[in-house]
């Protein structure tokens, strides 16, 4: 197949960055993810046909009948209060394993990894008792600048119904003594999909990886559903996108902006975990046009993470591209000198940034170039 380029205003276009966009901030370091080692590793493609591994999946397909190379994914919505008005947000992934089984979440330990930087995720509190209509209380929506979807669970017990709608309230009903508040060891990935000041946008031609936005249909409060669309990447996994530490790109890319999920890639520890996406090469349904994006494990994995730590490969002058669909795959091109590594993009690098992408679907890759 004839080897295509992305050149630099090409790339900018699809990724939603204007050619003056601010430099991002730099990646640190990458050790290893802990307790890692001491899990169970699940990396062979699985042979199973497709199936939602979120609890919160009502329906799901590999394509639709548009003209994006993408499927969708529906889920039920939970709803939450900010500064006494509500919000939305999906759950996906959880640091603790009884509290991803319980609640039929993606069981993602290095999430843990979050309790050191404090600076890099938000507060959801739950409540044991009270007002019969209490929801939780997040203390972030996307329209602040310390959003962050990675929330520390803390259990709010109080001891009369006043229904608290706010962080503000509940800490003052905490110094009052009128609510008990514990931290519990437990981090989730739930993005907001709808916020007091707006929402994720809606692609209403479906035609593009980006388009005009990651959802399908506008977010249903009513029927308390949302529907992504759901992109193919190997090993065998579906994903949605759902908000960036790149903040300079979020609006064009048409998600939210995470800046504090950046501080995920540490100098002491790493909370993500590496993805690939090509620049050039074999055509097909990855974010640039080509080939899908590789990540280096699964959802399920011990090592995996919803959070991208985003590399992009660009194939060489003279060399014959094909499809790689593994870490593996990715190293053995790197050894042999045929594709050129770029942390975040060749126009930014050496600087990159986070994606939040969790995976709610496994199935077998369909892409063969």
């Amino acid at each position: 197949m004839k080897q295509g380029v992305v050149s630099r205003r090409t790339f900018l276009r699809l990724s939603g960055v204007s050619l003056g966009a601010v430099t991002l901030a730099a990646c640190g370091g990458q050790p290893a993810a802990p307790n890692a080692t001491a899990l169970p590793q699940p990396t062979a493609i699985p042979t199973e046909g497709p199936h939602a591994i979120v609890g919160d999946v009502l329906d799901f397909a590999l394509k639709g009948d548009w003209p994006g190379r993408f499927g969708f994914v529906k889920f039920k919505l939970h709803a939450g209060f900010f500064n006494g008005e509500k919000a939305y947000f999906v759950r996906t992934d959880a640091s603790d394993r009884a509290y991803a089984e319980g609640e039929k979440l993606v069981w993602a330990p290095v999430l843990n990894a979050a309790e050191k930087a404090k600076d890099v995720i938000a507060n959801m509190y739950v409540f044991d008792g009270g007002a019969p209509e209490q929801l939780p209380i997040l203390s972030t929506v996307p329209s602040q600048v310390n959003y962050s979807p990675l929330w520390h669970i803390h259990k709010a017990r109080p001891k009369g119904i006043t229904l608290y709608d706010s962080e503000e309230k509940l800490k003052g009903a905490e110094a009052a003594g009128e609510v008990a508040i514990e931290a519990e060891n437990i981090f989730i990935d739930s993005p907001v999909v709808k916020w007091p000041s707006g929402e994720l946008s809606v692609d209403p031609e479906k035609a593009k990886y980006l388009g005009g936005g990651q959802l399908l249909e506008p977010v249903d409060t009513a029927n308390m559903t949302v529907t992504f669309k759901l992109h193919e990447c190997f090993p065998g996994s579906r994903y949605i996108v759902t908000d960036t530490s790149a903040a300079p790109m979020a609006p064009m890319m048409a998600v939210a902006a995470s800046t504090p999920t950046q501080g995920l890639i540490g100098d002491n520890f790493n909370a993500t975990a590496k993805i690939w996406v090509f620049a050039n090469g074999i055509a097909g349904s990855g974010v640039m046009g080509f080939q899908p994006a590789i990540f280096d494990s699964r959802a399920g994995d011990a090592v995996w993470s919803p959070f991208w730590n985003h590399f992009t490969l660009k194939w060489k002058d003279g060399t014959t591209p094909r499809v790689l669909r593994s870490k593996d795959d990715v190293s053995a091109a790197l050894g042999a000198g045929e594709v050129e590594q770029f942390n975040g993009t060749p126009d930014t690098h050496p600087n990159g940034f986070v994606v939040n992408c969790p995976v709610p679907v496994l199935a077998p890759n369909t892409f063969s170039g």
